[in-house]
């Protein structure tokens, strides 16, 4: 009887002690996820120190707000988070340009094919090319190459298209419906420059 007892009592142990131990990974699970989520969000609506001086560098250079490239890089990207970074329309980058957009649309395969056109890898960061094409891309950091993958060269990129679309005359919205055609889209890059210009000018 003894002996049945204490297989009771330690089978009994046994369960207690799992329970225990599940109860224990699922807290620590829980605690896991909020303190990412927590994270995340904070990163997500927070721009990463290292990025502003390029922003501003571009926004001096074509005359428009640093907040608003900051803004397109959240909103398009998650600050280059999002991976492969290639949209399902052909957009590619930090930045999301069109690669006939980035190139110019006089180049032969762009009418062709709905923006994304057929163009070497080469031609695709040529700056000569891209100037005879009439273009948007940009050798930010004098490489030789205006590299839609490159950040510093996408947010000049970025910063040219915007200013030559109406931002640099303070037609924000016209310039970001250019960029992308979605109402939504220039709400919410809108939605975003503001928070960030009100979360900078409180820091500062």
């Amino acid at each position: 009887m003894k002996k049945v007892k204490l297989k009771k009592r330690s089978a009994v142990l046994i369960v207690a002690s799992l329970i225990s131990l599940v109860v224990a990974v699922i807290a620590l699970i829980l605690i896991m996820q909020t303190t990412t989520e927590k994270e995340t969000q904070k990163y997500e609506t927070s721009i990463p120190a290292d990025y502003i001086p390029i922003y501003q560098k571009a926004a001096e250079q074509y005359q428009i707000s640093w907040f608003l490239l900051a803004a397109v890089h959240r909103v398009e990207t998650k600050f280059s988070t999002a991976e492969p970074m290639i949209s399902k329309a052909g957009a590619i980058g930090p930045m999301q340009f069109m690669p006939c957009s980035f190139v110019g649309w006089q180049e032969k395969s762009c009418p062709l094919t709905n923006g994304i056109g057929d163009i070497a890898e080469k031609d695709l960061t040529d700056p000569a090319y891209i100037k005879k094409h009439g273009g948007y891309g940009v050798d930010a950091n004098g490489d030789g190459k205006a590299d839609p993958w490159d950040l510093e060269d996408a947010v000049f990129s970025t910063a040219n298209f915007l200013a030559d679309n109406g931002a640099k005359d303070g037609q924000e919205e016209k310039a970001i419906f250019a960029y992308n055609h979605s109402k939504k889209y220039v709400q919410d890059i809108i939605a975003y420059k503001n928070k960030f210009q009100k979360e900078w000018q409180k820091a500062h």
